[in-house]
């Protein structure tokens, strides 16, 4: 007997009947996917071995298989282009702003904590992949030194929890950070950067004890709480995942949504602009829409800064002013840096963030160049 969801937990949750839990268990192995031909996983063998597969059932069924190119199938599906030698694995150099292990503070207000180095699942295009490979040791497991190092700079009001996925953590273990963290003073904000809203949007829904801890902090904290959502295509907002994201709202969390634009995904204004206009109509706001990083291979889903920004400006240009707020942002590894404008000669650029406080809010002007991906 298959177990499903019991409705009592989430009574106002419309979830299919057929959409049995285990329509959310991870899929590790490729060779289990049985919309991939046998050849077609043999010769994805040498990828997976570099950067593991990771999915499940409920999010492989939003592909259409009968289409090559879908959007959904490119982002959860190994390719072999992944294996081209072209990029760094830390294209924006995180490791100089890496002050203790699993800890970086790049900018004085915001430490950037990574709580994990597991997904909840693992989309092709991770800016930090490498902390998925078998030698990588940036994630500790006894957090104590990074509550010092944040109790000892009072000049850190903001704290991301970001890796890996901090919603593919136990419920106890997520707990126990917020737990920690609200018990730092100077602490006002705290950021979960998560793409489990659109790999498992049953993670909220389906856990009354992680309902619990989210509500109890954003009520009696003094901190407010923010979910990062990273939903890439519009087919990614699901009903229950729509109903999910309201499930965060109704625990007190602010939520808004960030992701890169995508060669083969987003890239493309209407995609873009639908995505948008969804996100808006579910009362969260699009915040980042990120350039791609030359990360290790990621070449196949880079869009020039050129075209990306014509797509962006394009995607927004008729959208109502709240669905508007997204910044079309570079994080580079001297800042997060926003471009502007492109004109016939030119492209505009400014500091949005800068990590040397001498180029704070400085603005750039830079030669068109058509090809370029990066600075």
């Amino acid at each position: 007997m298959k177990t499903r969801i019991m409705k009592a937990v989430l009574p106002w949750l419309s979830l299919p009947e057929d959409n049995p839990r285990s329509k959310f268990t991870p899929i590790t192995d490729i060779s289990r996917v049985e919309d991939i031909p046998e050849q077609v996983v043999t010769g994805l063998e040498e990828v997976t071995d570099s950067f593991s597969f990771k999915a499940n059932e409920y999010y492989l069924d939003l592909i259409n298989w009968d289409d090559p190119d879908d959007p959904i199938r490119r982002l959860i599906v190994p390719n072999p282009a992944e294996m081209d030698g072209w990029g760094e694995y830390d294209a924006s150099d995180e490791a100089s702003n890496t002050r203790i292990q699993g800890l970086q503070h790049k900018y004085p207000e915001t430490a950037l904590f990574l709580v994990t180095d597991n997904c909840t699942g693992f989309c092709r295009y991770c800016f930090r992949k490498r902390l998925f490979l078998a030698q990588a040791d940036e994630v500790t497991r006894d957090y104590s030194a990074v509550y010092s190092y944040i109790t000892a700079h009072p000049e850190i009001n903001d704290v991301i929890l970001s890796g890996g996925d901090p919603l593919s953590m136990s419920t106890r273990r997520l707990g126990g950070i917020l737990k920690n963290l609200a018990a730092i003073p100077h602490v006002k904000t705290v950021r979960i950067g998560s793409k489990t809203p659109a790999y498992n949007p049953m993670r909220l829904g389906g856990d009354t004890e992680l309902q619990r801890i989210l509500s109890d902090f954003t009520a009696h904290s003094g901190k407010t709480l923010y979910l990062i959502a990273h939903f890439d295509h519009p087919r990614e907002l699901t009903d229950i995942a729509l109903e999910e994201l309201a499930m965060y709202r109704d625990c007190g969390l602010v939520v808004l949504n960030q992701c890169p634009i995508l060669r083969g995904i987003n890239d493309d204004a209407a995609t873009l602009s639908e995505l948008y206009n969804k996100l808006h109509a579910a009362g969260v706001a699009p915040y980042y829409a990120f350039q791609g990083r030359p990360v290790r291979g990621n070449e196949q889903y880079l869009v020039p800064i050129t075209e990306a920004y014509k797509i962006f400006h394009d995607a927004v240009k008729d959208l109502t002013g709240l669905a508007k707020r997204a910044r079309y942002v570079m994080s580079h590894s001297s800042g997060k840096i926003e471009i502007l404008g492109v004109d016939e000669k030119h492209i505009y650029m400014r500091y949005h963030r800068a990590k040397n406080p001498k180029n704070r809010e400085r603005f750039m002007i830079f030669d068109r160049d058509d090809s370029a991906f990066w600075l």
